[in-house]
């Protein structure tokens, strides 16, 4: 069978998720799929033992980040589907079946797609909540597999893919250039990319609730230096992400198709307007330092 999607999984000194989110690709799939890992460093064993698994990958010596480790990646693509994973994520049974389903049924590939995600601890937009255990060690694997579908079962499709595991057509993905370098090691890189196919005219954004991937949530993010990405998303795009995600993309909304690329127009122009207002204030406290409204 034809490979489906070329799944990009960038990973950095984290052998063990590693080799459990691929472990879930090849049990819980219904398609065969190319894995592509970019390999940051790779010092605990990662290098070698994609080598030994025969899995295509780009290396660098040093981290060089998520922007640069997905450019890198797309030199290795294979099939016409790009899927962006972390490594911390674990795969469910149908996670493939219901996007590519999804993919068959839309008239052409201007389409942003994301699965639903489970994770032990945050909550968020479109994401739902349920402790499976945080480590390797306190993974209950036989629980998440048996209950994962109760979780949330009333959930429904929603507006607004960003975050992974999402799919993209290489042709969008070319489009836009991929991965926007200005913003490594990646804070803020998600929503822009986004953002850059939302301005490239794509505007089938959705979350399918029964596409489902655990994510354990290690935050590698913790161990790296981190780009000052909120500010570099308000000064390129002229509104915070949370204004983009909410009134442009009305991210977690219920999706319905009659509503495909409305956005919340009055809350849409408040939005950036405060915006520009924290812009402003951003700039000048950061030129002229600290600001005390009461001098």
């Amino acid at each position: 069978m034809a490979q489906q999607f070329s799944i990009f999984i960038p990973s950095w000194n984290n052998l063990p998720f590693l080799q459990k989110c691929i472990e879930s690709i090849r049990r819980n799939s219904t398609y065969d799929h190319q894995i592509i890992v970019h390999v940051n460093e790779g010092t605990d064993g990662t290098l070698e033992w994609v080598r030994q698994e025969g899995l295509d990958y780009t290396w660098s010596e040093k981290n060089i980040g998520v922007c640069l480790s997905m450019n890198m990646m797309r030199s290795r693509v294979k099939t016409d589907y790009i899927c962006f994973m972390n490594d911390d994520m674990y795969v469910l049974p149908e996670w493939d079946k219901r996007l590519v389903d999804e993919i068959r049924s839309l008239p052409d590939n201007r389409f942003f797609l994301s699965a639903t995600v489970i994770q032990p601890h945050t909550p968020a937009d479109s994401t739902l909540v349920a402790d499976f255990g945080d480590s390797i060690e306190s993974f209950r694997e036989a629980d998440l597999l048996r209950e994962y579908k109760s979780v949330g079962k009333e959930m429904r499709d929603w507006f607004g893919a960003t975050m992974p595991p999402n799919v993209v057509h290489r042709d969008l993905w070319d489009l836009v250039g991929g991965y926007s370098v200005e913003l490594t090691p990646g804070m803020y890189s998600d929503p822009d990319f986004t953002a850059k196919l939302w301005l490239a005219g794509v505007r089938y954004m959705k979350g399918l609730a029964q596409s489902r991937v655990y994510h354990f949530e290690t935050k590698s993010t913790t161990r790296i230096r981190k780009n000052d990405g909120s500010m570099q998303f308000l000064l390129k795009w002229g509104m915070t992400s949370s204004t983009f995600r909410r009134q442009i993309t009305r991210r977690g909304e219920d999706f319905d198709a009659r509503l495909i690329g409305v956005s919340h127009a009055n809350r849409l122009r408040s939005g950036r307007m405060k915006s520009r207002l924290k812009a402003l204030w951003l700039l000048l406290t950061r030129h002229f330092g600290p600001i005390n409204p009461l001098h």
